[in-house]
């Protein structure tokens, strides 16, 4: 057992989606999953393994935040040997055309966060695994929907000031779009050799915050999102 996560040895899959939120892992298990078997539930962190279309997948909350998802990750891979993960997020658009509801897949994130600035020479780049990118934008194009693609934020602080200035200026580096979790993620999967990518949707535009996903909707309402994911992982 890990220190974070309660599930005894073989009860986690390799293949592992990853929202931040409880509450949507525990929606995710019980409406995607055949047989579903709950495996964490310490801090609240649910955790499930079942099945989708014959393949063994785990959901695992990871809670907010990037230190919070690197705990998590870190475990699933070292403790359990999880080989794929993919986040599934929830993100503000800081490229002004983007729309509540449109899909983006993070091929690289950069990050207010300074969780690559020690032990290296320098300043990690995190990227997502390109084969599973690939496969990500073809299965939502398979399903109609065309998703965003390219760079996107980790943000530590939610309540910036300014917010749209402060996006303008992300955005004039081709930004799309701004989440809080991502970036630890894609730095542990390159630590440990596995493949990770973070799929996510547009809840808020920062231009324009009366265009806003209500909370209920965060929680269920994601389903092109989740049906793309659970696809991609889908051999």
């Amino acid at each position: 057992m890990s220190m974070h996560i309660s599930a005894k040895p073989g009860e986690i899959a390799e293949d592992v989606l990853l929202p931040g939120d409880p509450l949507r892992a525990k929606y995710i298990a019980e409406t995607y999953l055949e047989n579903p078997v709950l495996v964490n539930t310490i801090r609240n962190m649910f955790g499930y393994t079942g099945y989708y279309k014959g393949k063994r997948i785990t959901v695992f909350a990871t809670g907010m935040g990037i230190p919070s998802i690197m705990i998590y990750a870190t475990e699933l891979i070292r403790e359990y040997g999880a080989k794929r993960l993919i986040r599934l997020g929830t993100s503000g658009a800081i490229r002004e055309s983007l729309n509540v509801g449109d899909i983006i897949l993070s091929s690289a994130i950069s990050t207010t966060s300074g969780i690559n600035l020690y032990n290296l020479p320098g300043t990690f780049a995190p990227t997502a695994d390109f084969e599973l990118l690939e496969k990500c934008y073809h299965v939502a194009l398979d399903k109609g929907i065309t998703p965003y693609v390219g760079n996107t934020l980790s943000n530590d602080y939610l309540y910036v000031d300014n917010k749209p200035e402060y996006s303008r200026q992300w955005e004039r580096y081709g930004l799309l779009a701004s989440e809080q979790e991502g970036a630890g993620l894609y730095t542990v999967a390159a630590k440990e050799n596995v493949k990770a990518m973070m799929i996510s949707t547009i809840v808020v535009n920062l231009y324009r915050p009366d265009e806003e996903l209500p909370p209920e909707t965060r929680e269920k309402g994601l389903n092109n999102m989740i049906e793309i994911a659970l696809d991609t992982l889908v051999d």
